[in-house]
């Protein structure tokens, strides 16, 4: 199969098409095209062309309709949708289809929104020379908005993008993860069949160094909004210059367990929070840090609890853990793992792979400047850690470079409260993982984890700027 881009409402052909291989079966699933750039700055006026005359005086109940179209068609091909994130990222059947049900209520949730951008009265009369006046606030669409998304949510991490712009009256030009493109593909078609004008979403595929500079500087482009690595967000911003910017990006999330935690209770939620899709997931539980009363009972049920997780075909409703999404993602997670050994930590379970499928690893003692614990390992690893008092607790956790989510579970209310305030992180989950999220909660962090908020509400504040309008009776 060759898939095209997709340029104002049309697959346009490009010159150079590369192989799409399954993480899994490393077999070829498509070929995929690589825009150059004259295709990027097509879809850029595309998308200007198409804000101008359409998307911008759009009504908000026209642009909710279009949505809640979407939604309908999503309904419909959900099987479909699951299988093409299964076999282009090998995310277990189970949990693609989680992501489609989810990408069905983050466009639900957008519609809801496009219905709902409110202003605000100003009472001028509050300050000296403001008396006979009437003013109020309006948000208006920025205009084309460039979307840069990851590989391991390929379809509801579009929709925390794609939605809010379009709920707010703005186009996007779309550049999916090289190795997840047809997750894409397929919402730019949904979208055509919903009624969205074209040239209102444009997908362009290829070099990510390549067409992301073009879309970070090109001067038509209003917005970024970025999803991945650290260092790529950093470079974003610095090359964006007066351009909004939303980044979400590294995270190492850590759990803090105390005494007299049931552990019967969290333990199977915290395998899951750790391994789910192989552990690629922005807040995998990544750090266990577990008060040392406990910790001796609550290695020995993590372990146990791991140990029962199925290996093997994403395609199999059964499997928990399947491929990486590269070979060389799984040779350096056990470099890693290797090196976090060497110097002292002690592996109680996994530390080996087949294929690309690195098993699920469970590492103890880990001192805390090893890779294994300070960088994100975006991988099926864990490690555990004891602590003696609650703010050492703290300040472990905090002890990173990184701040997106944390999970805390106590029965102490003094303690939920001091880590809610201390915690240097975007969110803090009381008795949940780390791992929790639901599509229409605030969702961004501190520090090297990014900066600007998703979840729908919150990303229509920032895909949109704030006009005063003022009349003078």
């Amino acid at each position: 199969m060759k898939q095209h881009l997709w340029i104002n409402g049309e697959a346009i052909e490009a010159k150079e098409y590369t192989d799409l291989l399954s993480p899994y079966s490393r077999k070829k699933i498509a070929k995929i095209a690589k825009a150059n750039e004259n295709h990027v700055v097509e879809a850029i006026y595309a998308a200007k062309e198409a804000f101008e005359s359409s998307m911008k005086t759009m009504p908000a109940y026209k642009r909710a309709e279009i949505l809640e179209n979407v939604v309908e068609l999503l309904k419909i091909e959900r099987e479909s949708c699951a299988e093409i994130i299964c076999q282009e990222a090998s995310k277990p059947m189970q949990a693609a289809l989680v992501e489609v049900d989810r990408t069905i209520m983050t466009y639900s949730f957008a519609a809801q929104e496009a219905r709902r951008i409110y202003g605000e009265s100003i009472p001028m009369d509050a300050a000296p020379g403001g008396e006979e006046r009437v003013a109020y606030t309006v948000k208006e669409p920025l205009g084309v908005i460039g979307a840069i998304t990851p590989f391991n949510f390929p379809m509801n991490l579009v929709a925390h993008k794609v939605g809010p712009a379009i709920a707010a009256g703005n186009t996007v030009v779309l550049k999916p993860a090289s190795q997840t493109p047809l997750s894409a593909y397929k919402i730019a078609k949904i979208f055509h069949k919903a009624g969205l004008p074209a040239g209102a979403l444009n997908v362009v595929t290829g070099s990510g160094n390549e067409v992301g500079t073009l879309l970070t500087r090109h001067k038509d482009i209003s917005m970024l909004t970025f999803t991945g690595s650290p260092e790529v967000g950093k470079s974003i911003r610095e090359k964006a210059g007066l351009k909004k910017v939303t980044l979400e990006l590294g995270s190492n999330s850590a759990v803090i367990v105390d005494k007299g935690t049931s552990l019967n209770d969290i333990i199977p939620k915290m395998v899951k929070g750790a391994f789910a899709f192989q552990g690629q997931v922005c807040i995998s539980i990544q750090r266990i840090f577990v008060h040392e009363d406990l910790k001796d009972e609550f290695i020995q049920q993590y372990v146990d609890k791991t140990s029962k997780l199925k290996l093997g075909d994403p395609m199999n409703l059964e499997t928990d853990v399947s491929a990486m999404i590269s070979p060389y993602d799984a040779d350096r997670v056990l470099k890693w793992i290797e090196e976090a050994v060497h110097n002292g930590a002690k592996l109680v379970h996994g530390g080996e792979k087949q294929g690309s499928i690195l098993y699920p690893t469970v590492l103890v003692d880990v001192a805390l400047d090893q890779k294994i614990s300070c960088e994100e390992v975006f991988a099926p690893v864990v490690h555990i850690n004891s602590f003696q008092d609650w703010d050492e607790a703290i300040d472990k956790v905090n002890d990173s470079q990184y701040g997106l989510q944390a999970g805390v579970f106590t029965n102490n209310v003094q303690n939920a409260f001091k880590a809610t305030k201390e915690l240097h992180v975007g969110g803090v989950m009381v008795n949940e993982i780390p791992t929790f999220r639901v599509d229409h909660m605030p969702y961004g962090g501190v520090k090297m984890s990014g900066m600007g908020r998703e979840g729908i509400k919150y990303a229509v504040e920032e895909m949109t700027e704030l006009k005063l309008i003022s009349f003078k009776l």
